[in-house]
Formats: structure tokens, sequence, C-alpha cells
């Protein structure tokens, strides 16, 4: 079928081809770059995150609760501002106010918490339970809900101070505002060294994978703005220097092949174009030459 069409049309379908190799390589080759890209971003959040809530838990440990401590056992109602957890979360929600983070999620999921607001669901049950079983400092992976993909980070919460014991130990132990507040039945029998939680954050990865895949798009669309026009210009390169010059001197060998030697071929040049035309003007003095011999041969007898 190729050997059928002609050559001009032969160059353009392998310009064609080369592009359209060229849109697909560059296309994959940034999906896979770009995707590394939008990956690191959303860790990097997440981590940023994470560590902020990390650092208002240690500041609530060190700087609040020893303030407050003898109050527990005065007051009513337990104090909730003394527990890292609750200071953690409290500052979380309020992030999460301003519209730009409120696909944002923090939550230290506890397989048996004192507050039921920080009960562990299924998928927070499951990675909690991983944590424990393989020990691991840190988690991470993709999870899905209605809205669409969510990058989460999750750390272990694992009892460390004795001092943790005091509310989480035996219900005998715990200060009497949180016995009236939560009750004798949750939040118990904790153990050292035993990991009851997780920290986990969760950020939205849909908006940042969507913007990766517009500044895919971006990209492409430059390139193929700066491919387009380089293979028309080549392409004109060709048919100006090339194939016009050969469509020509065709038309011109099947004049000399009727036998009109009025024909000249007169492409100048030393490249392959010039060197051809050469040739073709050389056959046609040769060609002359042997015409008028056999005419004269002719006239002779």
């Amino acid at each position: 079928m190729l050997k059928n069409l002609k050559l001009w049309t032969k160059l353009n379908l392998l310009l064609l081809t080369i592009l359209a190799i060229l849109t697909i390589s560059i296309s994959l080759l940034l999906s896979y770059a770009l995707k590394d890209y939008a990956k690191n971003i959303i860790v990097e959040r997440a981590s940023i995150l994470l560590e902020t809530m990390t650092s208002v838990r240690n500041y609530t440990s060190t700087q609040i609760r020893p303030e407050l401590a003898s109050r527990l056992e005065e007051e009513t109602l337990f104090i909730p501002q003394t527990v890292p957890a609750y200071s953690a979360r409290e500052v979380f929600d309020s992030l999460r106010k301003n519209g730009k983070y409120s696909n944002f999620f923090y939550k230290e999921a506890t397989l048996n918490p004192t507050n039921l607001r920080d009960k562990a669901d299924k998928f927070e049950a499951e990675v909690v339970n991983a944590l424990r079983e393989n020990q691991k400092s840190q988690t991470q992976g993709f999870r899905s809900i209605p809205a669409g993909d969510l990058f989460y980070i999750a750390r272990p919460i694992k009892i460390t101070k004795e001092s943790c014991l005091e509310c989480h130990g035996i219900p005998s132990d715990a200060p009497k505002s949180q016995i009236a507040t939560y009750g004798d039945t949750n939040g118990f029998g904790w153990k050292m060294n035993e990991v009851v939680g997780a920290q986990v954050i969760s950020v939205p990865a849909w908006e940042i994978i969507k913007d990766v895949n517009n500044l895919r798009k971006l990209v492409l669309g430059v390139v193929l703005a700066l491919l387009l026009p380089a293979i028309l210009l080549l392409n004109l390169f060709l048919k100006l220097l090339i194939t016009d010059p050969l469509n020509k001197m065709s038309s011109l060998s099947k004049k000399l092949s009727t036998g009109d030697m009025t024909v000249e071929f007169d492409r100048e040049g030393k490249d392959e174009i010039g060197t051809l035309s050469g040739s073709l003007n050389r056959l046609k003095v040769s060609l002359k030459m042997a015409m008028d011999m056999i005419e004269d041969d002719k006239s002779k007898s």
C-alpha cells in the first residue's frame, strides 16, 4: 500500500507518526513525573499538619495540664482542655472552619477512648491494629470517600508515661471529675507501651491531582504548539526543496522520453537533487547524440 503513495504523502505520514510518538511519550513521562510530584506535595502537606497537631499535644501535655491538674479533683465536671487529644482536635476543627481546609480531617482514633467522639471507626480500627501488630512508626496510603480520594498518614498513640495511667489505668485512680463526666466504663485498662490508638490526618488528594492533570494538559498544549509549527515548516521545506523539484524532473523526464530535447533540468546546487539534475542533463545530451547518430546512419544508407 505504501508503495502506491506519493513521496510527499509518505513524508507526511512519517512526520505525523513521529508527532504521535512524541506526544504519547511526553504524556507518559509527564504523567509519571507529575504523579510523583503530586504525591510528594500531598505527603508534605499531611506531614506538616500532623507535626503541628503533635506540637499542640506536647504543649498541652507540658504546659496546660500541669497548671490545671489540681483542679481535676476539685471541679464537678472534667476539664477536657487538659487532654492533649482534645486540644489537638479542637485546634484542627477550628482550622477546618476555613473553607480552604474544610475537606481536611484529623482524629486521634482510639479503640477504647474516654470520649466517645474519639472512637475509631472500622477503617481507623484496622489502621490501629496494623500499627499494633507491625510496630511501625507510621503508615500511609489512600482511602476513598464520596467526595474523592483522601491521602492519610497515621502514627501510633503509645502509652509511654506512667502519668497517662492515672486517667486510663483503673477507674479508682482516675480524677473524680473524669468519672463524673465520662463514667467508669470507657477509656480504662490501658497498659504501658501499649498502642491504644493512632493520630490520623487525612488531606484531599483529588484537588492536587486535578491541578497536576491541568498542568500536564498545559505542558502538552505548549509542546504541541511548538511541535506543530516545526512540523509545518519541515513539511514546507520538504515540499519546496525535495518533492516539488522531483515532481518537476519527473514531468520533464516524460517529455524527454517522447523526444522533446528542449527540456532543461535547471536545478543547481551540490545536494542530491542538484546531482540528479546534472545527471539528467547529461543523459539528455547522451540521448541527443545517440539520436543524431541514428539519423546520420539512416541518411547515409
